[in-house]
């Protein structure tokens, strides 16, 4: 698990920023309603992005994610995962995901992402450049994201696993680097034990074999889940990805 039930994004707000945020349904392509949480800004800046949670699926933190990029401009949807074994409501703090992860299946999961960009695409004012983002879990779900043929700006993983076998079937990123078709920028902790430098390597030697442009930042001493408020020790390596972030969709929006 990446973050703790009282986690927050490292980010202050804008005050006085105008945002148009709401919780909502959206209906995936086999049919099943899963939750989602929009946040809108006042003044659109023609990005999107839609973001992809760690194991415990859609909580508070990915929901003031979503929040922060609207007050810079970002169209936001943060997505479920969980809602065909684990419903559509709120979850409180005692949720056990374990079993829930393990239902997902990589079909429904690229059904999931499908759907939260048409929705994105779909709205008044719509976004012409859309993006993903995602940690962990959603971290490699945001490499994979962009081999969907979904016509994505670019991606920017946190922390995702990018080789082995994944939950639900899920292919390993640099098993398919070559089906990806946007711009990376990818994002770990040089101290995430899950995650050595011979892994990232792989996958940046996977990416640069295909022809993907991409920048990786591995901040040192940096563990896994280290974008978080709570990391007070973190808190220079948070500030600059989330620079970096914000830079790169300014970078590659239309």
């Amino acid at each position: 698990m990446c973050f703790d039930t009282d986690s927050h994004p490292p980010i202050a707000p804008i005050s006085g920023a105008a945002v148009d945020a709401q919780s909502l349904t959206i209906t995936s392509e086999d049919g099943v309603d899963y939750r989602a949480y929009l946040a809108r800004p006042e003044q659109p800046s023609g990005a999107g992005i839609v973001i992809l949670p760690d194991v415990r699926g859609l909580h508070p933190f990915f929901e003031e994610l979503a929040m922060r990029f609207a007050e810079r401009g970002i169209t936001a949807l943060a997505i479920d995962y969980f809602c065909r074994t684990a419903g559509v409501g709120p979850r409180g703090e005692g949720f056990d995901y374990s079993p829930h992860v393990e239902a997902t299946t990589w079909p429904n999961l690229q059904g999931d992402i499908r759907t939260a960009v048409a929705y994105l695409r779909g709205l008044e004012e719509a976004p012409q450049s859309i993006f993903t983002t995602g940690f962990c879990m959603g971290g490699r779900l945001t490499s994979l994201s962009a081999t969907l043929g979904l016509g994505l700006a670019g991606g920017i993983p946190f922390y995702g696993w990018p080789v082995g076998q994944g939950r639900g079937g899920m292919p390993a990123p640099a098993d398919e680097a070559a089906k990806i078709e946007c711009d990376l920028l990818i994002i770990y902790g040089e101290a995430d034990q899950g995650i050595p430098k011979e892994v990232r390597d792989t996958y940046d030697a996977a990416l640069d074999s295909a022809g993907v442009q991409h920048e990786t930042i591995a901040y040192p001493g940096a563990p896994h889940s280290f974008f978080d408020r709570k990391a007070a020790d973190y808190a220079e390596a948070s500030a600059d990805a989330w620079n970096r972030t914000l830079r790169f969709i300014a970078g590659h929006a239309a």
